[in-house]
């Protein structure tokens, strides 16, 4: 414990530091330029010198720890005088219209705090330095004071090394890996570097265009299911900059390209912001009142005539908790009905579906912050630096700075395969197979958990024996990796423990989806990498708030909190006063096979482009054509509401409301509204108490404010009862908290799994699909998302994320684009026995010759109209991975037309 002497003041420490720390802790503002708590330090600026009793030469403070007995002076003359010449040497070269015009500059104001004025400014201006490439950062390196921030953050906390140092000294030059413009180099626009840049040589355009913020909102991104923390600035009730929140346990003080940029869908001029109902096909703009009652009457009337069970309401996975909740109480209060989905049906209810069957709770068992714990990733049928970058750049910085072993599963070579101790590239559908043959190697080899087996662990004997019969040697043939790297892959994953699994869609979207997770959960239980840090099995889930829609009720078998409906009805009665229906519900795919059958009458759809989304659309197509009345409820006329839609309710973005979001960690932070709704708009719980209200329930719905829905929700599910508004002002809790004294639960299952101490092993026999290629359709095609889109396009469609990624892509090897005699970008058919759609290629050896991806995000290409009507055998998520296809190529004519 340092005890040290700063300016004449006695201090103690609890641990070593660095002197710059300490110095800031105990309130001693030491100027630095080059400094930023999110990288090492580096002491290039040498500001920070501070002098030390018995040493000749002042001190870099950031590089230096402290050490007892230590006597520090940090504002002495020389010191002063030192400082103040050193940013006069900065200066010289340095525009002086940029320091008058951007007063708030870190570097600007150093500069006036120490007396410089524009006298000390170069009035010299460089255009030619000027880089105006990129779509949302400008970059003006004749405002450079090589300060290496935009450098060290790409490389620390990024990981992509776009900025690179040549020369030395007064030939230093910063300039991107390309040697030509940012936008042809390889950054990928997470703003990292503007955020850190002192002077706005790297600056986000929005400033330049709009003006400085002059109101800053804490909130949550609302894209990924990462749920990172960001400050949203504002100017004449515009949003006009986003920053990451420093201090943020989720994000690190970091975003990527969609939080940081891909906000101007808020104010997209197609935001529709009253009301409408469709008559004679055309749409006409009503008031609230006339919305509410229109499809008050017209829900009555099927409920009247076709018995509720015929109505069904969809959450929404980018509505808030508060909001889902009130989603599943309407369906189940209002109109009498477990007919409540969301559309984690058909992304990640496999996971949540064999977590809780396995384990007990349908989340995560981990945290984030075991990422830096592990020493061993597995990486699953995830993508993550472009599906969660900032987890994606965590684990890559595990990786180089922990040496983290790495281990990808997926069938084709994703960013993190380049950091991979083994990659295996398995053939599309063959998951079950190849853990099954992990599990084999590890019990074959004697590399399994005898002690945690003893203690939390049952059926391991019959696990066993059912094992045998998938050798790495066996599988190697089904799965088409080499079997030495599936024993590699084995031994990493039981031997450098503590092992923690993080898994995407790619394990989900399959026939065998749910028990590709529980094959996931075996490798854990028998390797003992359950219930402590740096372990566990932990889903990456795909939206802001997927993760809280289901837990929220918004799920055909449970109420609130995942509750069972029989487990919970009797309390959930005597909280809401009203009865909760007797009948078993339909899930989302049940919901569009009985409208097709013409039994569903009328759907309720928030904020969930179903449409464009859901497997086999020229199916789902048959459906919507059958109802009665479908009510969108989103931002836009999303291809949903476009084609059969009856009602448009039109919502409030997530920047403008309260409420609460859960990531995919189970942590519930606070979204906060940072500018009023546009137009008539309102938030989802408004709306949604508003047509209770109609219906002549609002008694039920008597809310005034998302915080007091979130107290009802704590009524009823104990978990969630510590969380309160003002325990989440500062920062997220992750459940289970049942207390105000509560910490929150980081790992789950640590002395117990929620049912019991132990959890059974389950074997899982592989089943092969029966989506498989032949002479008409011999290519197999996978489907997910890209780095520059988000799902439907819905809020990046309305970005300038269209520059960067402006429709889908076919990927395709060079191989078979040399067999089909197809050329980059060019327009092709693909075909599949459900549907046809056209759309452009790119050639990439990143997919294996026979495979093929696509991303799904342009409506113009429609990508589902090709997948099929395969199903997970548990909870019946589509097959979206895996659809044989063929490719045609097309008339320059039709290419002209699909162009147009």
């Amino acid at each position: 414990m340092p005890e040290v002497k700063i300016n004449g003041k006695d201090y103690d420490f609890d641990e070593r530091t660095s002197i710059l720390k300490a110095l800031r802790k105990v309130g001693f503002n030491v100027p630095t330029l080059c400094n930023d708590k999110r990288l090492k330090p580096c002491g290039a600026c040498r500001l920070c010198l501070v002098e030390i009793k018995g040493l000749a030469e002042p001190l870099v403070a950031c590089e230096n720890n402290l050490s007892d007995g230590m006597k520090i002076e940090t504002h002495t003359a020389e010191l002063e005088d030192a400082r103040r010449m050193n940013l006069r040497m900065l200066a010289r070269k340095y525009p002086v219209d940029a320091f008058k015009k951007f007063p708030e500059k870190h570097f600007h104001k150093l500069a006036r705090k120490y007396g410089l004025t524009s006298k000390d400014f170069s009035s010299k201006t460089n255009g030619n330095k000027i880089d105006s490439t990129h779509p949302y950062i400008q970059v003006d390196m004749s405002r450079c004071i090589d300060c290496f921030r935009c450098v060290r953050i790409c490389e620390e906390v990024e990981g992509q090394f776009v900025w690179q140092i040549f020369g030395r000294g007064r030939e230093t030059q910063i300039v991107v890996d390309s040697g030509t413009s940012l936008r042809d180099s390889n950054c990928v626009s997470c703003g990292a570097c503007v955020d850190t840049c002192p002077t706005g040589a790297l600056e986000d355009k929005s400033i330049l265009e709009r003006g400085v913020p002059t109101d800053w909102t804490k909130t949550v991104c609302p894209y990924c299911g990462t749920g990172c923390e960001i400050n949203a600035g504002v100017r004449e009730e515009k949003l006009v900059q986003i920053k990451p929140v420093q201090e943020s346990p989720v994000n690190h003080g970091h975003l990527c390209v969609k939080g940081a940029y891909a906000y101007d869908f808020v104010h997209s001029e197609d935001r529709i912001t009253e009301p409408l109902i469709r008559q004679n096909g055309e749409w006409k703009k009503v008031s609230w009142d006339e919305v509410f009652k229109f499809t008050a009457e017209k829900l009555t009337s099927i409920k009247e005539k076709y018995g509720a069970d015929s109505t069904a309401v969809l959450g929404s996975a980018r509505a808030a908790n508060e909001e889902n909740h009130l989603a599943q109480k309407f369906a189940r209060v209002v109109l009498g009905t477990n007919n409540v989905d969301n559309c984690a049906r058909v992304c990640h209810t496999p996971s949540a579906a064999a977590l809780k069957i396995m384990l007990g709770a349908g989340a995560a068992t981990n945290s984030f912050e075991d990422i830096e714990m592990a020493r061993t990733i597995m990486v699953c049928g995830a993508n993550p630096t472009e599906n969660h970058p900032v987890l994606g750049s965590r684990i890559k910085q595990a990786v180089l700075n922990n040496k983290t072993k790495l281990i990808v599963i997926d069938p084709r070579k994703i960013e993190l395969t380049k950091y991979a101790d083994v990659h295996l590239q398995l053939k599309l559908g063959t998951n079950i197979a190849l853990l099954n043959a992990i599990a084999y190697t590890i019990i074959e080899e004697n590399l399994f958990d005898s002690e945690f087996i003893e203690e939390r662990v049952e059926k391991f004997d019959k696990f066993s024996k059912f094992i045998n019969d998938y050798s790495p040697e066996k599988v190697a043939e089904i799965c088409n990796v080499e079997a030495h790297l599936i024993r590699q892959a084995a031994r990493i994953y039981a031997g450098e423990k503590p092992s923690m699994c993080v898994h995407g869609l790619g394990m989900t979207e399959h026939i065998q989806g749910t028990e590709g997770v529980m094959n996931l959960i075996n490798l854990a239980l028998i390797t003992g990498n359950l219930g402590k840090r740096g372990a566990g099995v932990n889903p990456l889930r795909g939206q802001n708030n997927v993760q809280g829609a289901g837990h929220m009720g918004c799920d055909v078998g449970v109420l609130t909190g995942s509750i069972p409906i029989e487990e919970g009805r009797e309390h959930f009665e005597k909280i809401w006063g009203a009865k909760i229906p007797t009948n078993k519900g339909l899930h989302l795919m049940q919901m569009f096979d009985e409208a097709k059958k013409g039994n569903v009458k009328a759907l309720w759809s928030i904020g969930y482009d179903v449409f464009l989304t859901l497997a086999n659309a020229n199916e789902t197509e048959k459906s919507f054509e059958n109802l009665e009345l479908l009510i969108v409820q989103d931002m836009f006329l999303n291809e949903t509401a476009k084609k059969f839609a009856h009602v448009f309710l039109p919502a409030a973005s997530s920047f403008e409301k309260d409420g609460t979001f859960m990531n995919g960690e189970r942590r519930v932070s606070r979204v906060r509204k940072a500018i009023e709704p546009l137009g008539k708009s309102k938030s989802d719980w408004e709306i949604i108490c508003g047509l209770a209200k109609a219906m002549d329930k609002g008694e039920y719905f008597n809310f005034n404010s998302a915080e007091e829905i979130w107290d009802e929700i704590r009524t009823l599910w104990r978990g969630s009862y510590g969380i309160t508004y003002e325990r989440i002002e500062k920062g997220g809790l992750q459940w289970d908290c049942p207390d105000e004294n509560h910490p929150g639960t980081q790992v789950l299952h640590d002395e117990k799994f929620s049912n019991k101490k132990t959890a059974a092993l389950r074997p899982i026999k592989y089943i092969p699909t029966k989506e498989t290629t032949n002479k008409e359709f011999p290519f197999l095609l996978n489907t997910g998302r890209a780095l520059y889109q988000f799902n439907a396009g819905t809020m990046t469609g309305r970005t300038k994320n269209k520059e960067l990624l402006p429709t889908d892509f076919l990927y395709i090897s060079t191989r078979d684009a040399e067999c089909l005699k197809i050329s980059n970008k060019e327009i092709i058919k693909v075909k599949s026995k459900y549907g046809e759609i056209k759309m452009p290629v790119r050639i990439k050896n990143n997919v294996k010759s026979g495979e093929l991806f696509a991303t799904f995000h342009d409506p113009k290409v429609f990508l589902n109209r090709l997948t099929s009507f395969r199903r997970d055998r548990f909870v019946q998520a589509p097959e979206y991975k895996v659809t044989a296809v063929q490719i045609e190529k097309i008339p320059k004519e039709k290419i002209n037309e699909w162009k147009g």
